[in-house]
């Protein structure tokens, strides 16, 4: 899977815009365990056992550093591949985030990127 920042929310319609440009890259969080944790709970690295559907990111998931303005980041999506491809979610972040030239690599830290399936 691939996680990316979004500066445009997704509507029913459409997909909104994601970020480009200065230095800009989605970032690669396979499939595994080992990055994502079961639906157990938090930080759990053994196969799901829970019901709740919900699983969140057992690392840190950290962008390249920008090297020029990326805008206001309102969103985060998760794809099938680097570039292109399908969107398989989007969730909204809970307060947005400007990132500027300069600023230091935006990082969702371990369990903070939630992604939850309704059974």
């Amino acid at each position: 899977m691939f996680i990316s920042l979004k500066t445009a929310a997704d509507s029913d319609a459409a997909q909104g815009a994601e970020v480009s440009g200065g230095g800009y890259a989605r970032v690669a969080v396979p499939s595994a365990l080992a990055n994502w944790a079961g639906t157990q709970g938090a930080g759990s690295t053994t196969v799901s056992s829970g019901s709740s559907g919900t699983t969140s990111n057992n690392n840190a998931i950290t962008f390249p550093a920008p090297s020029a303005s990326w805008g206001q980041v309102v969103g985060f999506g998760v794809h099938d591949s680097l570039t292109g491809g399908v969107e398989l979610f989007y969730a909204a972040l809970g307060t947005p985030k400007t990132i500027n030239n300069g600023d230091p690599a935006p990082s969702f830290p371990a369990g903070a990127l939630t992604i939850q399936v309704d059974n």
